[in-house]
């Protein structure tokens, strides 16, 4: 793509010879404004390399059209060249300078000074589109990197969660179950009590022989929603087996278990609608509960104590 000069002088001879002087310079696109109003619409559809900016014009001045650039962001860092035969002592020069030019060639133009001006600034040009080609190939390359770190994180979280909680209803599966368990009985506290309450369905596999292939999922992702209901934020609600629910309960009195338990009783004496066209499915559940105050007991002796519990009192 080649780079674009804004040559900017109200006299259209001047043009034509400054014209003439950079169509010797190879890779250069010229585009010529006559007033100030016309340089700043033309930066609007352009990006320059070099304004070469006439100071007396009709409508607005050189350092006016300079002043205006210098405070567009688009333009600020457009490097402006002050042409001009009026103007050139050291005061308006300062106010140029002052005005966002970086230098100046005055009138009647000498060919050898301009063309070397000009090539400096082209290279500067090149070389700070090169620089932010860079800026720009980095950062995409940074946003796609922190893209695909967070389809890792998701994925690996995805994975995680998969891993730990049950396909069917969403709950914990036992491997969690286990895991927070084992956490909370190492971290009680003294006059603290921990305890489980196990739900098993009994005879939830003949729901499928009366009810259709898939009666038994519905179900069981009823019993979770029912059971979820019953314990407080802090307990651990799990499927930890094909008709078997847990629960956690990390502190507990006396008076909260049983109405724990009195809940869950409750929850399940509904018959539960699985859309077979036949009367609602009615269960029946074994529960049991152990507890600990121990910070050294086994979490798995609890699950053992409480399905002896469940046996005992089957």
């Amino acid at each position: 793509m080649k780079a674009k000069i804004l040559s900017v002088d109200d006299n259209p001879a001047n043009l034509i010879g400054v014209r003439r002087l950079l169509e010797k310079v190879d890779g250069v696109e010229i585009v010529e404004a006559r007033t100030g109003n016309e340089a700043l619409a033309a930066t609007l559809d352009h990006d320059f390399a070099l304004i070469l900016l006439d100071l007396h014009m009709p409508d607005m001045s050189g350092f006016e059209v300079a002043a205006f650039l210098a405070q567009e962001e688009r333009t600020r860092e457009t490097p402006i060249v002050f042409v001009t035969a009026t103007h050139a002592d050291e005061l308006h020069e300062a106010r140029g300078y002052r005005s966002g030019a970086v230098d100046y060639i005055t009138k009647p133009l000498d060919e050898r000074i301009l063309l070397s001006k000009v090539q400096v600034y082209l290279e500067l040009h090149r070389v700070r589109t090169e620089l932010r080609q860079v800026r720009e190939a980095l950062a995409a390359c940074a946003h796609q990197c922190e893209k695909e770190a967070e389809e890792r994180r998701r994925s690996e979280a995805h994975a995680m969660h998969l891993a730990c909680h049950d396909g069917l209803t969403g709950l914990a599966n036992r491997r969690l179950f286990t895991e927070r368990g084992a956490a909370v009985l190492a971290r009680l506290e003294a006059a603290h009590t921990a305890a489980v309450v196990l739900v098993d369905l009994v005879r939830l596999r003949d729901v499928n022989a009366r009810h259709g292939l898939g009666a038994a999922d519905r179900v069981l992702v009823v019993i979770a929603r029912r059971l979820a209901a019953t314990i407080a934020d802090d307990a651990l609600l799990a499927r930890i087996g094909s008709d078997e629910f847990g629960i956690l309960l990390p502190d507990v009195d006396t008076a909260a278990l049983d109405g724990t338990i009195l809940r869950i009783r409750r929850a399940l004496e509904s018959p539960i609608d699985v859309g077979s066209g036949l009367d609602g499915v009615a269960l029946c559940a074994r529960i049991g509960v152990a507890v600990a105050a121990d910070p050294e007991a086994s979490f798995e002796q609890m699950l053992v104590r409480a399905r002896q519990y469940m046996d005992d009192n089957a």
